[in-house]
């Protein structure tokens, strides 16, 4: 987080952005020059965009519908969004996406996102509540099983909520650290796993030895007390808990300047 962190003091910065820009932000800034990326529709796809007209010119957008390298005027809506083809340099098959790129480790980083995240950085894309008879079924799982294994490493985006930062998931859609920090080489899982989750509130990194999530940084204007009462475990800060760096004018305004298609703004 070199560069995007100064260590906590007290704020001084007015806040002129919103939680969720700076989550965007935050995500965009994790991303390097030159890295292949695997994007996921929304706050994923904004961070990549925003990263690749900021400090990483050269990093490759891969989408699941099989875009490779694309380069989109405008944010897509879906994954097969027509914009993500027209500005690729190459459009390949759904298979060959996951059998050739993604599964022998060839994709530099992946965003994921869920319904629910636990201590140990699994996620839940499945259910709400027990499988048979759930509370609420979700959307599932798409390619995001494979992306938490086989990516080099991966970055969580999602909001800091207590009902979705639990203990324990309620279903294990994708592995993060499984029970500790040997299940993924038990597993045979490929890629790091989660290295950070960015959320809007803060910074999380799995702890070195235990493998479990800490608090590595706060946002401007947020304290330990507000990240742990959204913390559904007894969260643990990092000795040397951050802050992050606010937002820079260039960053605001390109963020700004992201469009939708079909948004009608120009």
């Amino acid at each position: 987080m070199t560069g995007t962190t100064d260590r906590v003091t007290e704020p001084s910065t007015t806040v002129t952005w919103s939680a969720d820009e700076m989550m965007s932000i935050a995500a965009a800034r994790s991303l390097r020059d030159g890295q292949a990326c695997f994007v996921g529709i929304g706050l994923p796809s904004t961070a990549a965009n925003l990263a690749r007209r900021l400090h990483a010119p050269n990093l490759v957008l891969i989408y699941e519908s099989g875009t490779l390298d694309t380069r989109p005027d405008e944010l897509p809506l879906s994954i097969g969004d027509g914009i993500l083809a027209e500005s690729a340099l190459s459009v390949v098959s759904v298979p060959e996406i996951f059998n050739y790129w993604l599964q022998p480790g060839r994709i530099d980083v992946g965003f994921l996102s869920g319904a629910q995240l636990d201590r140990f950085g699994n996620i839940n894309t499945t259910v709400i509540g027990e499988y048979d008879e759930p509370d609420v079924r979700l959307p599932g799982s798409g390619g995001a099983p494979e992306i938490a294994a086989s990516c080099r490493e991966v970055i969580v985006v999602m909001r800091h909520r207590l009902r979705a930062f639990v203990e324990q998931v309620d279903f294990v859609t994708s592995v993060g650290y499984g029970s500790g920090p040997l299940d993924r080489q038990i597993l045979g899982l490929r890629g790091a796993g989660p290295v950070r989750v960015i959320t809007d509130l803060g910074v999380l990194e799995p702890d070195p030895d235990t493998a479990e999530l800490v608090l590595a940084a706060l946002h401007h204007g947020i304290t330990v007390e507000q990240v742990r009462s959204e913390t559904g475990w007894p969260l643990q800060v990092s000795a040397d808990l951050m802050i992050t760096a606010p937002p820079s004018d260039t960053e605001l305004t390109t963020l700004r300047s992201l469009r939708t298609v079909g948004s009608g703004e120009s």
